[in-house]
């Protein structure tokens, strides 16, 4: 790794408002294309969640942004109604499982999931509504992955970095191992994505998130 920890904001080397700008316009180039030739993908799976899910078809909830600001963060749902409430069960009656969340903030076996959320992530498809959160400008295509408030302290002195920037649908931790990779690794991986910053990295990361998700490897 080559990034220097900080809180305080990342400035880069040349002219970042031309970056920044021409990375906002692809975002917008490339959301609108989805829904212009997928949103009948995206329907169907609306439909799926409603009928399978137990609650509403679209998940919201508050995550950090870029600089720091609030946002309402979508995903199709893939988790019971009363999620929360079952993972904390879960975790009081599972020393492993609470070993595994502590570390990843992930679970291997995760007793929220519907068997057709568990489709919808192996295949990434529960991240769709977040192409909703490009076109408003909340996230990025490419970026760290959008962080709940519980995680904001595992940033710990990348926590600048993090905020530099919009967060992304897809990221270089969804490409380098995802739910293998500990909380920790993430946030450093972050970080470095954001002090090298450019187009030819994130179109990088957006052709293996292609292969990553023809390889079902789940949601990030």
């Amino acid at each position: 790794m080559n990034t220097l920890p900080s809180n305080a904001p990342v400035q880069w080397a040349g002219n970042s408002r031309l970056l920044m700008a021409t990375k906002r316009g692809a975002d917008i180039a490339m959301a609108s294309c989805f829904f212009l030739f997928m949103g009948w993908a995206y329907a169907l799976v609306w439909i799926g969640v409603l009928l399978t899910s137990g609650g509403p078809a679209i998940y919201k909830q508050p995550r950090y942004g870029r600089d720091g600001r609030v946002f309402s963060f979508y995903k199709f749902r893939s988790m019971v109604a009363d999620s929360d409430a079952v993972l904390a069960r879960h975790l009081r009656e599972n020393e492993e499982a609470r070993r595994q969340w502590d570390m990843y903030q992930k679970l291997e076996h995760d007793p929220r999931i519907t068997p057709f959320g568990a489709f919808l992530r192996k295949y990434s498809l529960d991240e769709l509504p977040q192409f909703w959160n490009v076109l408003k400008g909340d996230m990025s295509m490419v970026g760290p992955r959008p962080c709940m408030f519980s995680q904001k302290d595992l940033y710990g002195p990348y926590w600048g970095h993090y905020c530099s920037v919009r967060p992304g649908i897809t990221g270089l931790w969804q490409v380098s191992g995802r739910s293998e990779v500990s909380y920790r690794r993430r946030a450093a991986m972050d970080a470095d994505y954001v002090a090298t910053l450019s187009l030819r990295q994130d179109l990088a990361i957006l052709l293996k998130t292609f292969l990553v998700v023809a390889g079902a490897k789940g949601s990030g």
